[in-house]
């Protein structure tokens, strides 16, 4: 049952000390805020990364040519080799673990400033090959008309899609791309879709041009060449083991040693991945005990305060005892003060520190490199809220038991 006169007696208590109370308050306000804005933070930094990720494989692994270390089948050492189209086939008819692969393939501009003209407007963009296979392993959000299909590879068309710098730069805000032809290196291509890059990594960014890759090879010469590919496994197989069969497959095919390890050059993004997000947990775990590290100090202030607290209202207490109050009512006044301090001086550092948290989000905006929408978890905030009122029984019970040992003689005695 609310008992209004204890109420007031605990809220005349702290205003008798304003400055010892707000002193003591701060500690543990202080400790919250800390801990509410880490984690707000690094929540931020989490949908960072991941926004950079994307819907990207995360069981995927990418290979390059190397030179080979090992003379093999009368091939010296120290060759040079590329990638071929038909080791795309060969892979997938031969390696039952394997999902996708997909060539990766650049273009250039020759050294022009550059690269891509229409009318009058002009810009320097990142020319692509891609394939379905590759929007399965890099996906792209399309926002208008289609991707690139088999049947693009297949006819080399000269088809392209473009990413939101291009539409920017090449068209204007009324105009619609789809159907419309740019200008690549004096070739034209036709604009068969626009999209948006749902990751960073691999050169995919807003300014990204796509064409089929089999189209790119013709037009720069490179016949059926490549020196980059991604592949994904299939779910359920390891991607070491994928890598394993890869590098046997194409050791067979392009005349390498068994035993040339270097030849490929490979990096497995699940292991890198599986990295990333062991950092996250751990950052948030670091966030915990650097906020609970100083809520814990802020608490330690609180019940060294109710110690001096309970020395002060010693006679008090005595007078209390000698007058028929129970022990537990000396008890929970002492807690319930201690508990109302912390809880109180918690909130609002629980709100100051949401308060930074989106005030922070708005101020990075969606092109900050480093934090991305960061906001706090409703079950942080009760967890510390929680945490609050558990120790802040703790720090009142302490004092509370120690004005419970003293004899109301002793206590009516005490000056």
């Amino acid at each position: 049952m609310f008992d209004l006169d204890k109420w007031q007696e605990i809220t005349s208590a702290l205003k008798k000390n304003k400055l010892r109370t707000a002193l003591t308050g701060s500690g543990v306000m202080f400790g919250i805020l800390i801990l509410v804005t880490l984690l707000g933070l690094g929540m931020g930094f989490q949908n960072k990364m991941k926004s950079n990720l994307g819907n990207l494989a995360t069981n995927s692994t990418i290979f390059w040519t190397e030179r080979t270390t090992k003379p093999y089948e009368g091939l010296p050492r120290n060759r040079s080799f590329q990638f071929e189209n038909s080791d795309l086939i060969a892979m997938k008819e031969s390696i039952p673990g394997i999902e996708n692969v997909a060539p990766e393939i650049n273009a250039w501009s020759n050294g022009d400033p550059y690269n891509t003209f229409r009318n009058d407007k002009k810009g320097n963009f990142k020319i692509k090959g891609s394939s379905p296979e590759m929007n399965k392993v890099i996906p792209v959000e399309v926002l208008s008309g289609r991707f690139i299909n088999e049947n693009d590879l297949k006819e080399m068309r000269k088809v392209i899609t473009i990413g939101p710098r291009a539409v920017e730069l090449m068209f204007e805000d009324d105009e619609e791309p789809l159907g419309q032809y740019l200008k690549i290196n004096g070739i034209f291509f036709q604009i068969i879709g626009t999209v948006k890059p749902l990751s960073r990594i691999m050169g995919m960014n807003d300014d990204i041009v796509q064409m089929p890759n089999t189209t790119l090879q013709k037009i720069y010469n490179r016949g059926e060449k490549f020196y980059v590919f991604m592949a994904t496994a299939k779910v359920g197989e390891s991607v070491e083991e994928l890598e394993d069969d890869i590098i046997s497959l194409l050791a067979r095919r392009h005349k390498i040693s068994p035993d040339d390890k270097e030849a490929f050059g490979h990096f497995n993004l699940a292991k890198l991945f599986n990295k990333l997000f062991g950092l996250f947990n751990s950052i948030g775990f670091l966030f915990w005990v650097i906020g609970f590290g100083v809520l814990i100090t802020g608490i330690i202030g609180v019940s060294n305060i109710m110690h001096v607290v309970v020395k002060e209202r010693t006679r008090e207490i005595g007078v209390k005892r000698a007058l028929g109050a129970r022990p537990w009512e000396i008890i929970s006044q002492i807690v319930t003060e201690a508990v109302f301090l912390t809880t109180f001086s918690g909130f609002w550092g629980l709100v100051i520190g949401v308060l930074i948290v989106e005030g922070a989000g708005k101020m990075a905006g969606d092109t900050n490199q480093m934090i991305l929408n960061p906001y706090v978890d409703i079950k942080v905030a009760f967890i510390a809220l929680g945490v609050l009122v558990v120790f802040g029984c703790f720090a009142g019970l302490l004092p509370a038991q120690k004005a419970m040992r003293i004899k109301p003689v002793d206590a009516l005695r005490y000056e």
